[in-house]
């Protein structure tokens, strides 16, 4: 991967590197641990609706290829294989790999882990049936350019899964100064305001790169359960589901 060939901000690959070996536990990826059920349930349902799986077979994702950008420590990755899919994660961090890929060794998991960027994959002309982009739109150099990126990953008929954070004062006030200053859940620095990406927006570059939007939703955090949940509230985290259409 060459220098400049990419959207990858160094800065912000940076803070993940300093906290990689606490993705599996350790508060600072506590709202990533909190985030995941209701991202799996999301993702599970919208993709055996696509394909035609039943959610409550074993390995519902058989014979599906599935790639992770921005996989950090597997999070997310994991789970798609043990549901039947052959998985790829990608991330532009060295650390990241290390972790994700000793993780899923001690975990029995066959997972393909590279350090690489959505261009990599993309100059390969590299596809998948479900691309994963959660939590990474709001660290990347160029909105609209990642996106095009990663989205030439679809197949035909496939599907893009994105989450991030929408750009308004309550995201400000919940996301940065309530989780990195108040809660301490995260480093304080791990998000910078200015890049969170309004729904619209993120609407618009899926849109121009070729995808049609099928679904969106906010996820709101319940402190009384300590729990993430779907709702119609998207000021804060939200995500959002495109497909490619068949030809």
């Amino acid at each position: 991967m060459q220098a400049g060939s990419s959207t990858i901000d160094p800065k912000e690959v940076a803070k993940f590197e300093q906290s990689a070996q606490d993705w599996w536990g350790g508060i600072k990826n506590s709202p990533l641990h909190k985030l995941n059920p209701v991202r799996l349930d999301y993702i599970v349902r919208h993709v055996c609706a696509q394909f035609d799986r039943d959610p409550r077979a074993p390995k519902p994702f058989s014979g599906l290829d599935i790639v992770d950008v921005g996989c950090g420590g597997g999070l997310l990755a994991e789970p798609m294989a043990r549901l039947g899919a052959k998985v790829t994660g990608i991330d532009p961090s060295p650390a990241n790999i290390e972790v994700s890929t000793g993780h899923a060794a001690e975990s029995g998991l066959v997972i393909d882990y590279r350090c690489a960027a959505a261009e990599d994959l993309a100059s390969e002309r590299a596809l998948f049936d479900v691309v994963l982009s959660m939590e990474v739109v709001e660290h990347v150099t160029d909105v609209e350019a990642y996106i095009a990126a990663a989205a030439a990953l679809v197949k035909p008929g496939g599907l893009m899964f994105l989450a991030t954070l929408n750009r308004t004062m309550k995201s400000f006030a919940l996301a940065i100064v309530g989780v990195e200053y108040v809660l301490g859940w995260l480093p304080r620095g791990t998000h910078e305001h200015h890049r969170f990406v309004k729904p619209r927006e993120l609407a618009d570059a899926l849109m121009a790169a070729g995808l049609t939007i099928k679904d969106e939703t906010g996820v709101v955090y319940n402190p009384l359960t300590d729990r993430m949940r779907l709702s119609r509230d998207m000021d804060v985290n939200y995500m959002m589901l495109a497909e490619r259409p068949a030809r």
